[in-house]
């Protein structure tokens, strides 16, 4: 996030927009104000937004005709809807029609407004980066998959395969590896690709948020819930729901999903009204489901029930062919946004790519693009920008392997400063995998949170 984000806010109330612009200012967002639709069309007329808050209810135009106003002009830039308790089946009709997410006003806390901004301009940059130019590159694809190896075209074919029905698919590959992106593949490919993609990651949250998030809640079903809030499972009605890291739910919450996997109802957190939903469930884990049910971490029941039609994404290791393909998006997208001239890379530099064992994956590959490309000073990325050991193109080396990976993440944590949640950004890895990587590699946290090998 830098000031190269520029943000309009919408809204007719002076107090809010003073208090959303106050609170995006502060992180670093560059931002813009309009008191009514009238105004905040003429400014999207002029000038270019990275993303767009608008309040729903406005005196002139409404929010609806904003986000249609974006989706014509700039359609890759993410709208967040802003409304009123009142006006939440609006809001849901606004994510139909291609809003990125809402907040519901009052906002909760500055916390809840920053990460849900900072999640949509994340989500964007990661779809441009993969899929600008790709119809003018030979091995772009559909739905922003870069790639043309015969694994990830078998990919393809199961997920174009599974798409046109409602069966349940569990996706399942290293962290970094697409995952999000084959889930959306099969809903635009499928019946649904109209109603709504909704995705939520299973590990971001502990149980007692899950739960909500998940089935939403009632008023006064715990402190802090002053109103009614509609969960994952109804916002993503007549469309695809997306349960990311599913492995790490609790057995608890395990038991509540088969129910409604098998029924499609539920009550709200609080609530007894049983709620009914039409929706295509899609997981994904970077876990071995079957060890997990063997270690009674994971029920059997739902295993079988989420996994009906597996899909194995492989790890970008397992297909070179594909690196500098991606490489080369990765670069076209982001090369204007940084304001460089770099063309390409150099041969040592390519070859370098295709020989490093990438444990973050494609998510990594980007993060290593962005650094070269910053730190580049002629037309094209060489050895030194990179910042890369060699390692080898598969995974037959499994002690080199888990060097090389172990290496990556004392680099990602020392370039950090020791923060492990920006050094697992870095890798494009989650925290707790970081967690995980960090304890398997006999590695700890000193008090400044720089990691070091654990003496004794």
């Amino acid at each position: 996030m830098t000031a190269r984000h520029n943000v309009l806010i919408v809204d007719d109330e002076p107090a809010f927009r003073l208090f959303v612009g106050t609170v995006l200012r502060d992180s670093g967002y560059e931002v813009t104000t309009a008191q009514n639709g009238t105004e905040a069309l003429t400014l999207l007329g002029a000038r270019h937004f990275h993303l767009v808050l608008t309040d729903l209810k406005l005196p002139d135009v409404s929010g609806i005709e904003i986000l249609e106003a974006v989706r014509r002009e700039s359609p890759e830039t993410p709208v967040i809807i802003l409304t009123a308790f009142g006006t939440i089946e609006s809001a849901v009709e606004a994510t139909r029609k291609g809003a990125t997410d809402y907040l519901l006003k009052p906002l909760e806390s500055p916390e809840e407004l920053r990460r849900v901004v900072g999640r949509a301009l994340h989500e964007r940059r990661l779809e441009d980066a993969i899929a600008v130019h790709r119809s003018r590159e030979p091995g772009s694809g559909e739905n922003g998959i870069v790639g043309h190896s015969p694994t990830l075209r078998r990919v393809l074919e199961l997920a174009r395969s599974v798409a046109p029905g409602t069966t349940t698919v569990l996706i399942t590959g290293e962290s970094g590896t697409g995952k999000e992106l084959i889930a959306r593949a099969i809903h635009r490919w499928s019946p649904r690709a109209d109603g709504p993609f909704v995705a939520v990651n299973c590990a971001a949250l502990p149980d007692s948020l899950l739960e909500s998030e998940l089935f939403g809640h009632e008023r006064g079903a715990f402190t802090g819930a002053v109103t009614q809030r509609r969960g994952r499972f109804e916002l993503a009605h007549g469309g695809t729901l997306l349960l990311d890291e599913v492995a790490d739910m609790s057995p608890a919450l395990q038991a509540k999903l088969l129910r409604v996997l098998e029924t499609q109802e539920f009550e709200r957190v609080g609530g007894t009204k049983t709620v009914r939903v039409d929706v295509r469930v899609i997981a994904a884990t970077n876990m071995d489901l079957r060890a997990a049910v063997g270690a009674r971490r994971f029920r059997e029941d739902l295993y079988y029930r989420l996994g009906v039609f597996p899909i194995h994404l492989p790890p970008l290791r397992e297909r070179p062919e594909d690196i500098p393909l991606l490489a080369g998006h990765f670069l076209a997208a982001l090369r204007r946004s940084l304001r460089k001239s770099v063309v390409g890379f150099t041969a040592e530099a390519e070859e370098r790519l295709r020989a490093y064992a990438w444990p973050g994956n494609v998510r990594e590959l980007q993060n290593v693009v962005e650094r070269a490309l910053i730190l580049a000073g002629g037309d094209r990325i060489g050895l030194a920008e990179l910042s890369l050991q060699p390692g080898p193109a598969s995974g037959e080396d499994d002690g080199r392997l888990k060097s090389l990976e172990r290496e990556a993440i004392l680099q990602a944590l020392a370039d950090a400063g020791g923060n492990r949640r920006l050094a697992a950004q870095r890798l494009g890895i989650g925290r707790r995998t970081l967690q995980y990587r960090l304890k398997a590699y006999g590695l700890t946290a000193r008090h400044d949170g720089v990691a070091a090998r654990e003496e004794g």
